[in-house]
């Protein structure tokens, strides 16, 4: 899975599965805040993100993504990316 797929894969279900309107996704745009995510809602994401990518979320991996930025380096860093 390419770089861009997985952008676009969790772009989707960031707007499907967490109601998240399609402008508030930005790079730089805060998980928590701008997204308006709440602790249930990053269990959730581990799930959705298991599912989507099939590997393993640990809650610890959480507490160094703040921003969206961080959530797609996160999913690329996880999975095999062919540059």
């Amino acid at each position: 899975m390419k770089e861009k797929e997985i952008i676009e894969k969790i772009n989707s279900f960031l707007v499907e599965e967490f109601e998240v309107d399609p402008e508030k996704i930005t790079p730089d745009a805060n998980l928590a805040e701008a997204l308006e995510l709440d602790s249930l809602d990053y269990i959730d994401l581990a799930v959705v993100i298991e599912y989507n990518f099939n590997f393993k979320v640990k809650p610890e991996d959480f507490k160094d993504m703040k921003t969206v930025q961080d959530f797609y380096n996160y999913a690329i860093s996880r999975t095999s990316v062919a540059y």
